[in-house]
């Protein structure tokens, strides 16, 4: 028989001893269960001199237990005890029990602590609650000064830092600037008590003294004239740039920047040559497979290759049954040359990619690299291009190339962007020059022949189902020359037709091996795609919208989203920023009627990341989507086209839009680092319909950053990274600070054009370049310089070789001037698991609520002609 006394049973713990009245020498062993689970196995053996004392035989008899925080939870528990090999009984308050009878709560705890004065102002954190109801903020303070109370304030402002180190709600922190009349140039003591119980903020009193009226005149105008003069250094020094003559090059004159760069480029290589440069002493395969060219263009091919710089090569000519005697001699001739030159001559015409297969057999190279039979190799190609390969470890190197006409003209620079998977679904950017190892290829296998046409295409379609992105390398340096022939696709893509329906093909059919529901189609009759993704799932939005006042445009917006929005799992929360007109009030009023539509008032000065802080603090849905009160869609898809985007690759973290002037010409096609210092929009000014530079704004993709002004965002990222900037960039940059921690953590920005809207830039809040705003926008600038640093000044996704400071994708660098830059490797992203997986939504019927009148729009379509160059094979 175990006799067992409880001696105390609350919150705290349960406390008492324990004895077994047949051996009452040995400690007992006791199981505990709550409400007849077993939560905890414990010996009684604790110290109990008192037990000892009044009779029993151990003085280790005790224990004193703690009651799991599950059970602490207000509601009624039975707790009792057991020995597997004894009965046993229990007391407490000298009764007989078969179980206790508890209702317990965890109570709530304080955490808090005073930071300290900066800048004139009092701040620090409070949280309160426990591990089971979670620790909240909101919390209300009093303050005192040498024992007076001076001021109540509420914990309520964002802290990341705070809920990232405790786990806990991160609106918690306070700021308190104490009245002139407490701004003592002596040490006075300020105190921060918790209300309603008085409980005193860690770190508190806080002992300080603030400098006097007149030294802070003088200081705040002494920074006044800092940050003045800042300006007016800016300003000049864009006037400078402006009035001085550019010097400089551009697209339009880009054969005049070629004969000045490629002996500059020369020169570096010749200059920097190092045996460790490049791993060993590789041998590259050249694979080009020849049928029927240009004797003297196929004469220059060969020739540039002979001209490289390193030596290790074989060049495999897989003559794909010519019949033509004379090409036959040429290839002969140079094999008698060269024995590096290995000539394999078909019996029958197979096409491009039975061609390519049969000199890939024959590759005995560590590196094979693509050539076509009448294109120029640039002569530090292949070295170059190892030399890359060591730095960045990759598997598969690709560099930027041009086309060269009959004349001789080099012309169409192709300055590509690092490798970006999204936009070569929709064209293949990559085409030239291209290298890969011999082992990836073994995993991948060669080229198709059921994609000839855009064979080429669907291998790097396939290379991208095999090698990781961080092992595929851009070289951003023309490495290769595309010559223009009247039969090439460089000349007119209008001549194979068959190469169109072959790329539709390779990307359709490189999607069903990833399992991703698609359509795709042809854009502009060219070797240019549209992928249409077809997910049945419908994850909950929440549309954020601040507006003040401007209520005739607000109210727009909102119509615009009601009438168009087909989508089914989305709500609209406007944040009231403090209006203060009559029409506001009656604007307010009748949105109360909008079932899924609600108003969040902020009643304070204008400050963009923290409104939409606030507005997204408790939210719980999927995706949040921050959209300006002077964005007006237009697509009955629109929302199902970014979400689409996200769905398609859980490393897509965000999802930006284009918007267009009133005029319809572009406004936001993404953003580019570095552009004005910090960053600039893509594409500006171009019309609604035209693709811009290579056909970029045709297409969706991979890019650094977009604008809050059509933002999507999966609401754990925004968590993840603490939401925008509202003490340091409170209206300009947060969006791309955002993108910028976003991408930072691993994950991906992707920009669509196929969500397009017309956007009234700044109409709310308005310029930054007026007198009143133009301090705040500096210090901000000035923040993101300082905090991002080269990050700005490298934009993976915008070539190097164009200028900064002048017009995008036109002005390019003075070739030489920095002549001892090692191109930016590829960006390389942390390896990380999603935070999210993708759940299975099921799609609900799309039926248009009676107060959404459904209109169809039909897309423009698009006139102008594209600049892109999408290769097909000329050697069928």
């Amino acid at each position: 028989m175990i006799v067992c006394q409880v001696d105390e049973f609350s919150v705290n713990g349960i406390r008492g001893w324990a004895t077994d009245t047949e051996n009452p020498s040995q400690p007992v062993f006791l199981h505990a269960l709550a409400d007849g689970q077993e939560f905890l196995q414990f010996q009684c053996s604790d110290l109990r001199e008192d037990v000892h004392a009044a009779g029993i035989q151990s003085k280790n008899t005790g224990f004193h237990i703690a009651i799991p925080p599950h059970l602490l939870d207000g509601k009624k528990h039975s707790i009792t005890f057991k020995n597997r090999l004894k009965q046993i009984e229990i007391y407490s308050q000298n009764q007989k029990l078969e179980y206790i009878s508890f209702s317990g709560k965890l109570p709530v705890e304080t955490r808090s602590f005073v930071d300290g004065l900066k800048q004139g102002v009092l701040s620090g954190w409070v949280v309160c609650g426990n591990d089971i109801e979670g620790w909240k903020g909101n919390q209300q303070i009093l303050v005192t000064c040498n024992g007076q109370k001076i001021g109540q304030l509420e914990a309520n402002r964002y802290r990341g830092d705070v809920g990232k180190a405790l786990s806990c709600d991160p609106y918690c922190g306070f700021q308190f600037s104490p009245p002139e009349l407490y701004r003592k140039p002596y040490q006075q003591e300020f105190r921060f008590y918790v209300l309603p119980d008085m409980i005193e903020v860690t770190n508190s009193p806080c002992l300080t003294s603030f400098v006097t009226d007149a030294h802070e005149s003088l200081i705040i105008d002494v920074i006044d004239q800092i940050d003045a003069l800042h300006v007016e250094l800016t300003r000049l020094r864009r006037q400078v740039r402006e009035i001085l003559p550019q010097p400089g090059f551009t697209i339009a004159d880009y054969h005049s920047w070629a004969t000045a760069y490629f002996p500059v480029l020369r020169k570096y290589v010749d200059r920097t040559r190092d045996e460790s440069a490049i791993d060993g002493n590789p041998l590259v395969s050249i694979v080009c497979p020849v049928w029927n060219p240009d004797l003297t263009d196929f004469t220059a091919a060969i020739q540039s290759v002979l001209a490289q710089t390193w030596q290790n090569w074989e060049l495999i000519l897989v003559d794909d049954c010519s019949k033509n005697p004379e090409l036959r001699a040429v290839i002969e001739n140079f094999a008698k040359t060269d024995a590096r030159i290995k000539p394999i001559f078909q019996e029958k015409n197979g096409g491009i990619s039975i061609a390519t297969n049969a000199g890939l057999a024959a590759a005995k190279g560590e590196w094979i690299a693509f050539f076509d039979h009448d294109d120029l190799l640039a002569d530090v190609a292949v070295e170059y291009m190892l030399r890359e390969a060591t730095r960045s470890h990759a598997d598969l190197i690709y560099s930027d190339e041009d086309k060269i006409d009959a004349s001789g003209y080099y012309r169409e620079p192709a300055f590509k962007t690092d490798w970006n998977y999204r936009l070569l679904l929709g064209v293949n950017y990559v085409c030239h020059f291209v290298m890969i190892r011999q082992s990836a290829l073994q995993n991948i296998g060669g080229l198709n022949k059921e994609y000839d046409g855009a064979q080429d295409h669907d291998f790097l379609l396939r290379a991208s189902e095999h090698i990781p992105a961080e092992k595929i390398h851009h070289v951003p340096e023309i490495l290769y020359h595309w010559r223009i022939t009247a039969n090439s696709t460089a000349s007119d893509i209008g001549n194979k037709r068959y190469a169109i329906d072959a790329g539709i093909k390779a990307v359709s059919d490189h999607l069903v091996r990833r399992n991703l529901p698609a359509t795709v189609d042809s854009q502009l009759g060219m070797t240019l795609y549209t992928v249409n993704w077809d997910f049945n799932q419908s994850p909950s939005v929440t549309i954020i919208i601040p507006y003040k006042d401007e209520i005739a445009t607000t109210a727009r917006c909102l119509d615009a989203i009601q009438k168009y929005t087909r989508y089914p799992n989305y709500k609209v929360i406007l944040v009231n920023n403090w209006s203060i007109t009559k029409e506001a009030e009656a604007f307010a009023q009748a949105v109360d009627k909008i079932p899924n539509v609600e108003i969040l008032t902020i009643k304070e000065p204008f400050n963009y990341s923290r409104i939409n802080n606030l507005a997204a603090k408790d939210e719980t849905s999927d995706f949040l989507l921050f959209l300006n009160n002077d964005v007006f869609v237009e697509q009955e898809n629109w929302l199902e086209i970014l979400v689409n985007e996200a769905l398609a690759d859980p490393l897509v973290a965000i999802v930006g839009g284009k918007f267009v002037y009133p005029n319809q010409t572009v406004q936001h096609a993404g953003v580019l680092l570095g552009i004005g210092d910090v960053a600039g929009h893509a594409h500006v000014g171009i019309p609604r319909d035209e693709g811009g530079y290579a056909g970029r704004a045709y297409f969706p993709q991979e890019i650094s950053a977009v604008t809050a002004a059509g933002m999507l965002i999966r609401r754990p990222a925004f968590e993840l990274v603490g939401g925008f900037d509202e003490e340091h960039l409170k209206v300009a940059f947060n969006d791309i600070d955002l993108c910028l921690k976003v991408r930072d953590a691993g994950y991906k920005v992707v920009w669509t054009p196929d969500f397009c809207a017309e956007h009234h830039e700044s109409l709310s809040r308005g310029s930054d370049d007026r007198p009143s705003t133009e301090r705040r926008f500096f210090h901000e600038t000035q923040f993101m310089i300082e905090k991002w640093g080269n990050t700005l000044r490298t934009d993976p996704f915008y070539n190097p070789h164009f200028t900064l400071d002048r017009q995008v994708f036109f002005d390019l660098t003075i070739p030489g001037v920095d002549e001892t830059r090692y191109p930016p490797l590829a960006s390389t992203r942390k390896k990380m698991r999603p935070l999210w997986p993708i759940p299975t939504f099921t799609m609900a019927p799309k039926k248009t609520p009676e107060k959404r009148t459904a209109k169809t729009t039909t897309p423009k379509t698009r006139q102008k002609k594209s600049t892109i160059s999408s290769r097909t094979s000329k050697a069928d």
